[in-house]
């Protein structure tokens, strides 16, 4: 019995191992695909890049002195002025403005006011001529009758002082004509209409000549057409095109970070290499910008100098568009790996390492970080190969397949 026993185990044991092989076989998980990196050496650069502009550090802006008429412009972007010598613009006096009806009437009628006192005045005038006349008159014949012993000195004291009063009033009566007719003249003046610029011409108007206060180039007319300015309207600028600077908005929580002396490499701006730069203000006051999304942000202004000499960057001028990148840290020779590859497991950074093919959960330490790779402090070593954006489908003991 015992025999047939052993007869029959011998005699299945090899198909129920084959069943349970192939049943393990068939049971058993695919390898999840994944992308593979290996850790390596090399550089990690910290910066921070935004959108600036260059512009001219010191930018002179000529203002009109008094209103007028400005006459044409004749300089454009790009001449060279200098000091006290380049007239920059002529201003000569404005035409008149028009009257409309109710004006042009009591314009009217200020005339005809300025008449009829102009001829009150005159017959004033006359008036005091004949008071003098007589005055005169009857000093002579009392300086004739004192002599005779007919009048006494005192009548004749009297005759004279009249004579002076009638000449007083007849000068009197005279400024007061030329008064007159100042008023007649000024009234008249406000129905002058405005001229054309030929009669201006023939008018032979003085004008004031503006020079510019300093040398350099002109940067920008805002307008060169002639025109009627007011004080103090801007005419044109002008700076010097060699002393360019680099204005970037950074936000704040950036900005806080950014300290005069960092590096700073100039991209996009037009040339086949970056330019060298430096931070050399940021400036302590900040200020609400809307962003294209409608958000609002707060911005500081981070002030960057061109450490390459004006060669190199002639062709860039004020108000050019550039890419400036902010060198925060950089190192060198470190080990490093793509920010693709680690995620946070609880308070701690960690990583997926190939160990053959299954997927081994490591944590690690990071150092410095940019926005691709990221400094490995510890956990790591050169050459270790790391499953990289895991996923949820990776877990530690996960069979994992390289994709090829």
């Amino acid at each position: 019995m015992p025999s047939a026993i052993v007869r029959r185990l011998l005699f299945w044991s090899p198909w129920v191992l084959a069943v349970a092989v192939i049943l393990v076989f068939l049971l058993q998980p695919d390898p999840v695909p994944v992308d593979i990196v290996a850790v390596q050496r090399g550089q990690i650069v910290s910066s921070i890049s935004e959108e600036g502009q260059t512009r001219v550090k010191e930018v002179f802006v000529v203002s009109a002195p008094v209103p007028g008429l400005m006459r044409r412009i004749e300089l454009h972007a790009g001449d060279v002025v200098t000091a006290g010598e380049t007239v920059v613009a002529q201003i000569e006096p404005s035409d008149p403005a028009f009257l409309d009806v109710r004006s042009m009437a009591e314009a009217e009628a200020a005339i005809r006011a300025a008449e009829a006192n102009e001829r009150f005045a005159a017959a004033a005038v006359q008036r005091a001529d004949a008071e003098l006349d007589f005055a005169r008159a009857e000093l002579r014949r009392f300086e004739q009758l004192v002599e005779r012993d007919t009048i006494s000195a005192n009548e004749l004291e009297a005759a004279q002082r009249r004579a002076r009063i009638a000449d007083a009033a007849l000068e009197e009566a005279r400024a007061s004509l030329k008064a007159r007719s100042s008023e007649l003249e000024q009234a008249k003046a406000r129905l002058i209409e405005p001229t054309s610029a030929r009669n201006r011409q023939r008018a032979n108007l003085g004008y004031i000549a503006v020079y510019t206060p300093v040398s350099g180039t002109v940067l920008r007319v805002p307008n060169e057409s002639e025109a009627v300015v007011a004080a103090g309207t801007p005419l044109i600028e002008i700076g010097d095109p060699r002393q360019l600077e680099v204005v970037v908005d950074l936000l704040s929580t950036e900005a806080v970070n950014v300290e005069a002396g960092q590096r700073v490499l100039i991209e996009a701006w037009g040339g086949a290499e970056p330019l060298d730069g430096v931070v050399y203000r940021v400036e302590p006051y900040g200020f609400t910008k809307v962003s294209a999304l409608g958000v609002e942000e707060q911005r500081v202004k981070v002030l960057v100098e061109l450490v390459d000499p004006p060669e190199q960057w002639r062709k860039l001028g004020h108000g050019f568009r550039v890419h400036p990148r902010v060198i925060l840290a950089e190192a060198e020779d470190i080990l490093k790996l793509p920010r693709a590859a680690l995620f946070r497991d609880g308070e701690r950074w960690a990583v997926f390492v190939a160990v053959g093919e299954m997927a081994e959960l490591r944590h690690v330490e990071l150092g410095l970080q940019n926005s691709l790779e990221a400094q490995i402090v510890a956990g790591l070593q050169e050459g270790e190969r790391v499953v990289l954006q895991p996923g949820g489908r990776v877990s530690h003991g996960t069979l994992i397949a390289e994709r090829g």
